[in-house]
């Protein structure tokens, strides 16, 4: 897509500080999940953002938030943005959360013509559809499965993978995404096993997974489920070479704590305070302020509200506009390099690499690609104490 950058190199200012100068009075819709159960997670984007709506206004941009709760569904998320783009009339729309929600909402977004910035639902679809009036902060689905496959075969000599994954748009993408990266580097796959999110009991399934003996086991889960599941893998006694958990439900405050079973648990995650110059001091305020770590959920919900309040006030608020600042501007901040482009098939999406980390005596330790490590893998999986 040829991409004009003549009306707007003003917004190129955005990148350096002190781009935008005078007071201004933007207004913006957030989608999130407020509610249902994907909440948990929902609160660090609501934290991320009023994180962003401080700083925002420090570099002189008063923003007015009209928030809408989704509930983690896509037909209250298509609902939520008919009101934001028709009956609210804001200028740009950040969220959702979670992939079918985005997913549903892409199509609105060209339908109506508003811009929507996506902090980090992973779908791989959702930027693959041509969609020009969508963008994406985040990296797509294929990301989590690959890294976390290749720091497995970077760590041991595994053959063996099984699957259990929920059935929803992300669990699906990216179990298959994976199931196919598996079976090209070799793996044989055992286990493949869709569930229902929000089961009371899994057991039966992790039972036949233990009975396949592999020497990974991928899981996809949101917070519940990813609990639920690890403290039935340890009653059933699933010990593979490793736990491969794939982002989501793995990478939360809720989960670290449960260290009896969290321990020794390999992530994959869109951020670490260690990605970038600005990141330590973003997760030191968010901490102090939140009394818990920020999440990759936090950090790219922050990062895209602070980029799209900077240009919603450079393009003055003109829907047009601003889809053309997000084609042709670049940022740096706590993600790192920011830039949305097409390749391989992608509209509108940011080129962003995602760490591995494992979770080593209730700490955080990124573990590869071996250039940002700043710790050694446990692996094998050491068996349940």
């Amino acid at each position: 897509m040829s991409k004009t950058l003549a009306p707007l190199l003003a917004v190129l200012a955005l990148a350096a500080p002190g781009g935008v100068h005078a007071q201004q009075k933007v207004k913006i819709g957030f989608i999130n999940s407020i509610t249902g159960p994907e909440a948990p997670i929902g609160e660090a984007l609501t934290n991320g953002v009023d994180l962003a709506l401080d700083d925002l206004k420090k570099k002189g941009i008063d923003v007015t938030l009209i928030r809408q709760d989704d509930t983690g569904k896509p037909q209250v998320a298509m609902s939520a943005f008919e009101q934001l783009a028709s009956g609210d009339e804001v200028p740009a729309v950040v969220g959702p959360y979670s992939s079918a929600p985005a997913n549903a909402l892409a199509k609105f977004a060209q339908q109506y013509k508003v811009p929507l910035l996506i902090p980090v639902a992973s779908k791989e679809e959702i930027t693959k559809q041509g969609y020009d009036w969508v963008f994406r902060l985040c990296a797509p689905a294929h990301e989590y499965a690959q890294k976390l496959i290749d720091a497995a075969l970077a760590f041991g000599k595994p053959k063996s993978i099984a699957f259990i994954y929920e059935s929803t748009d992300f669990g699906t993408s990216v179990s298959s995404l994976g199931k196919a990266y598996a079976q090209q580097k070799g793996l044989k796959i055992v286990g493949d096993e869709a569930y229902q999110k929000g089961a009371p009991d899994y057991r039966s399934t992790l039972t036949k997974i233990k009975a396949a003996n592999p020497d990974l086991v991928f899981m996809v889960s949101y917070v519940a489920d990813a609990i639920l599941l690890m403290r039935q893998s340890r009653e059933v006694g699933l010990s593979p070479q490793a736990f491969l958990g794939g982002g989501a439900g793995f990478d939360t405050q809720q989960f670290q704590s449960e260290q009896q079973i969290s321990n020794d648990v390999f992530s994959v995650t869109q951020w670490t305070p260690d990605m970038a110059p600005a990141a330590p001091d973003f997760a030191k305020r968010y901490e102090a302020r939140f009394k818990k770590r920020p999440t990759y959920h936090a950090a790219t919900a922050y990062e895209s509200m602070m980029i799209m309040g900077q240009v919603v006030a450079q393009a003055g608020g003109d829907r047009t506009k601003i889809k053309q600042a997000l084609e042709t501007g670049s940022w740096t901040g706590i993600m790192g390099n920011v830039k949305f482009t097409d390749g391989e098939g992608f509209t509108n999406q940011n080129d962003h690499q995602m760490p591995v980390f494992q979770y080593q005596q209730g700490k955080i330790v990124t573990v590869y690609p071996p250039k940002i490590a700043n710790g050694k893998p446990v692996y094998p999986f050491p068996g349940w104490k």
